[in-house]
């Protein structure tokens, strides 16, 4: 996954970009970290990529 300081990724199913002010959560996974965010586009609860 793509990130930046002001951008967590795209939404993967409207394809909005995803502010890092849009994160309701991320957690640690034997594989990496996981987030959650509130896509801006589509209102729905996503995991960016």
């Amino acid at each position: 996954m793509s990130q930046t300081a002001s951008a967590l990724g795209r939404c993967p199913d409207c394809g909005a970009s995803i502010p890092a002010g849009r994160l309701l959560i991320a957690y640690e996974r034997a594989d990496g970290t996981a987030v959650y965010a509130d896509c801006p586009g589509c209102r729905d609860v996503v995991h960016p990529a």
